[in-house]
C-alpha cells in the first residue's frame, strides 16, 4: 500500500521490519507503527502519506488486553531483560536483593502475576508497586524506559489515533510550500563551473598525480567553481485570480532575490502580449518579448502564473484588456516565441493541478511550455526539468 502511494520502501527495508517482527521488538499496534515508519520511510515528505496509508490499512483495528498465557511470555521476557541489573529490578520489585537471587525464573513470573492479584487499589507515583505517572517498570503512563503497561488506558493516543491527526500535513509534498522548503527546491538550480585563475588546491588530483611520481609531490591547480546561471522570473502579479496566492508568489519571488546573482524579473498580468515590464505596475519599463530572442539559450527561464483567464485574452489578436494595447498577434504566438527562445523554460501555477482540466486556457498554455504544479513535488520537478540537458 505505501509503494502505491508512492513511498519508496525498499526490499531491504522491508526486510528489517520482518526482522524486527521475527525478534519480538514489536509487540502493539502502536509499536509497529512507530517500527515501519522508522524502518520503511526514508524522508519527513512522505509522514502525512504514510499516516493516512496506515490509519486506511488498520482503521477499525482495536488492542485488546493479554490473556494470561500471553501476560505470563511477557512477563518472561521483561524479566529476562531486568535480570541485567539485578540491583534495579530488585528495588523496582521491593524485593531485597539477596531474596531476588534464590528465586528461580518461575517463581519470579508467579511473583509478578501475584502481585497483580493482590494489588486492589489504586497506586499513583513512586517507584514500586504496579501503578500509575510513576518510575516503576509496571504500571501505565509512567516513565520508566523498560516498562510494560499493565492496566489502565494509555497515556498516549492509539496509533489509529495519531495517524489520523495528521500532523506532519505540512511536511507533504502536496500541500504549500513554505518558505525554507522554497530555498531548498531553488538551491538545485546552482550550475557550478569553472572561472577565474586557476588558484585552487584539487587535493584529490594532486595526491593521484603525486602517487604517480612515485612520491614527487606535484600539486595540481583548479579554477574556482562559481555559479554562472543566469534567470529570467516572469511573474503575474495582477488580476484577482491570483489574490490568493499572493504571499506564495512573494515568498518564491524573496527566496530568488538572493538565490541568483543573475537574476532578471519582470511582470505580467493574466498572460504575456508584446511586453513584458520591470517595475511591478507594468507602466514605466517595457521589454519587448523579441529582445529575448537575443537571450543566451542557457538562460533559465520561469514563468510564475495561475493561467486562468478568458480565452479571448490568449487567442485573439486585440485579446489585451487595457485600453491602447493592440498588437499584431495574440498572445499564445507571444508564449510560442519565448518557449521557442529559451530550451530552459518552465510554467509554475500555483492553481491545484487537479483543477487545471477545468480552465480552458490553462490546458492551452500547457502545450506550450512544461506546466508544474507551486507545491514542494512540483518545484523539485520544476528545477529537475530546468537542469536537464534536453
Amino acid at each position: 500500500m505505501l509503494r502505491d502511494k508512492g513511498i519508496p520502501v525498499s526490499p531491504t527495508s522491508f526486510l528489517r521490519l520482518q526482522k524486527a517482527l521475527g525478534m519480538g521488538l514489536v509487540r502493539s499496534l502502536e509499536d509497529f507503527y512507530i517500527a515501519a515508519r522508522s524502518l520503511l520511510v526514508k524522508s519527513e515528505r512522505y509522514f502525512d502519506v504514510y499516516d493516512q496509508t496506515f490509519a486506511a490499512a488498520f482503521q477499525g483495528v482495536t488492542e485488546i488486553d493479554p490473556t494470561e498465557v500471553e501476560l505470563t511470555e511477557l512477563v518472561k521476557a521483561l524479566l529476562s531483560e531486568w535480570l541485567k541489573d539485578p540491583g534495579a529490578m530488585a528495588e523496582a520489585l521491593g524485593v531485597p536483593e539477596e531474596e531476588l537471587k534464590e528465586m528461580t525464573p518461575e517463581e519470579l513470573v508467579q511473583y509478578f502475576l501475584d502481585r497483580l492479584k493482590d494489588q486492589t487499589e489504586a497506586h499513583h507515583g513512586g517507584n514500586r508497586w504496579i501503578g500509575t505517572h510513576g518510575t516503576s517498570p509496571v504500571g501505565h503512563s509512567g516513565e520508566h524506559p523498560g516498562g510494560m503497561r499493565i492496566g489502565g488506558e494509555s497515556r498516549n493516543k492509539s496509533a489509529i489515533k495519531v495517524a489520523m491527526e495528521r500532523r506532519y500535513r505540512d511536511y507533504s509534498q502536496t500541500g504549500l510550500i513554505t518558505a525554507s522548503q522554497i530555498g531548498e527546491a531553488l538551491k538545485r538550480l546552482k550550475h557550478l563551473s569553472p572561472s577565474g585563475p586557476q588558484d585552487v588546491v584539487n587535493v584529490d588530483k594532486t595526491i593521484y598525480q603525486t602517487m604517480r611520481n612515485a612520491g614527487e609531490i606535484e600539486i595540481v591547480f583548479d579554477r574556482r567553481l562559481s555559479d554562472r546561471l543566469k534567470v529570467k522570473l516572469m511573474i503575474d502579479n495582477g488580476g484577482w485570480s491570483m489574490d490568493p496566492y499572493v504571499e506564495l508568489v512573494q515568498v518564491l519571488f524573496h527566496y530568488a532575490q538572493f538565490q541568483f546573482k543573475e537574476l532578471e524579473i519582470y511582470y505580467f498580468h493574466n498572460t504575456i502580449y508584446k511586453n513584458v515590464w520591470h517595475d511591478p505596475q507594468r507602466h514605466k519599463k517595457p521589454v519587448l518579448v523579441e529582445d529575448f530572442m537575443k537571450s543566451d539559450p542557457e538562460t533559465r527561464l520561469i514563468i510564475v502564473g495561475d493561467a486562468s483567464m478568458a480565452p479571448y485574452e490568449l487567442m485573439n489578436q486585440n485579446g489585451a484588456i487595457y485600453i491602447n494595447q493592440n498588437y499584431l498577434q495574440p498572445s499564445i504566438e507571444y508564449l510560442k516565441i519565448l518557449a521557442k527562445s529559451f530550451r530552459h523554460a518552465v510554467w509554475l501555477n500555483p492553481v491545484a493541478q487537479v483543477d487545471w482540466s477545468y480552465t480552458w486556457t490553462i490546458k492551452s498554455i500547457e502545450k506550450i511550455f512544461p506546466m508544474f504544479e507551486l507545491t514542494l513535488d512540483g518545484l523539485e520537478k520544476a528545477v529537475r526539468h530546468l537542469m536537464s540537458r534536453n
